[in-house]
């Protein structure tokens, strides 16, 4: 990137760039969107209501330098306990079917063995985040957020969408998601409220 890019700033700004100084720099690159980290771990006799409960919003984001600053300092999955899942949400919708944004659509879904893929999630999970956040979706609108669920004997990636009633925009998504993660395994794709009329489900 040649000095004279749009990173570089008018000499006296309060903004130092990369080319001023490659350690300290301070401009910031700004994402599409904003989005919103949320953690909850309900426990095996979780209800609706102990699960919204137990539903905490931890963090909003909007630049890719505040992403790392995120990612950096919370805890790995595959260090997290049993039941507990990430999601990462655009700002204002929540991760629940019932939020407005939600309630129509449906999720793209993989369950990955624990004992094979252990040593892999973090990286799967951050490919996935990534994908969302650098807006790699043809589709872009339509992607609410991504869930990283900890199960016992697997771990499961989840991308919900906005809508669940076609079929090319929701396989278009599929096989950006499985290309971004990298995942060799089957997504599947499921509504919300089972709203599909097709009794095979969509897969990539």
């Amino acid at each position: 990137m040649a000095q004279n890019d749009s990173l570089a700033v008018p000499s006296g700004d309060k903004y130092v760039t990369v080319f001023n100084d490659p350690v300290n720099f301070n401009v910031k690159h700004p994402l599409h969107n904003s989005w919103t980290l949320w953690f909850d771990n309900p426990g095996k006799k979780s209800n609706a209501n102990t699960w919204e409960q137990s539903l905490k919003e931890l963090i909003t984001f909007d630049t890719v330098e505040d992403f790392w600053g995120v990612y950096n300092n919370i805890m790995k999955t595959c260090d997290l306990s049993i039941s507990s899942n990430y999601h990462l949400f655009k700002q204002g919708i929540k991760p629940m079917w019932e939020d407005t944004a939600n309630k129509h659509g449906g999720k793209w879904s993989i369950q990955l063995p624990r004992n094979k893929t252990m040593n892999d999630i973090d990286g799967i999970w951050l490919n996935t985040m990534l994908a969302c956040i650098g807006e790699a979706f043809e589709h872009e609108n339509e992607v609410c957020g991504v869930v990283v669920s900890v199960r016992r004997a697997f771990f499961r990636i989840a991308l919900w969408t906005r809508s669940s009633d076609n079929q090319n925009v929701a396989m278009s998504i599929g096989t950006t998601l499985k290309r971004e993660t990298g995942i060799d395994g089957m997504f599947e794709f499921q509504p919300h409220h089972e709203t599909k009329s097709s009794g095979k489900p969509w897969t990539v």
